[in-house]
């Protein structure tokens, strides 16, 4: 997929809005040079067509007691019928599971999970994990620390 034209000021709104989605529309047009109407209808418009996906806020995970953060590489016994469909399915529903894609490589699909501790992480594994059929095998790496964490997109190779 191609990625759409943005000119500078609708850069200026995504770079702004990834700094602060809580900037009322005036001071996000005066950051980029618009007025409030202009900059709106520009906002609004990255909305429709996907480009800004939804506004969130930042939590700290440890802060709220999920101090566990682990890197799960899952890799799907081949034969199972719907393997991949049951697979997806069980964990989109789990709040656990921050992030999940399908990878190359060893296994089949790389998920960011956050839990209290190492062993609510074991229960989460032999429960939640180990309980979708389709599973076969699981390698996990516990995290030591944080060493980088960015949700914030680079922006320079537009044009």
């Amino acid at each position: 997929m191609a990625a759409i034209k943005l000119d500078r000021h609708e850069k200026g709104i995504l770079a702004a809005l990834q700094e602060n989605a809580r900037l009322t529309m005036q001071e996000l047009g005066d950051t980029v040079g618009l007025s409030a109407s202009p900059c709106w209808r520009r906002v609004r418009s990255m909305e429709d067509i996907g480009v800004i996906r939804r506004y969130t806020v930042q939590l700290d995970p440890r802060k709220l007691g999920l101090g566990e953060c682990v890197f799960a590489h899952v890799t799907l016994e081949r034969h199972k019928e719907n393997a991949v469909d049951q697979f997806e399915t069980a964990i989109a529903g789990m709040p656990e599971v921050l992030e999940c894609f399908a990878v190359t490589g060893d296994a089949d699909y790389l998920l960011r999970i956050v839990v209290p501790t190492t062993e609510d992480y074991g229960r989460f594994l032999s429960e939640r994990i180990f309980s979708i059929p389709a599973v076969s095998h699981v390698k996990s790496s516990v995290t030591l620390k944080e060493v980088k964490f960015e949700t914030r997109l680079p922006l320079d190779h537009l044009e």
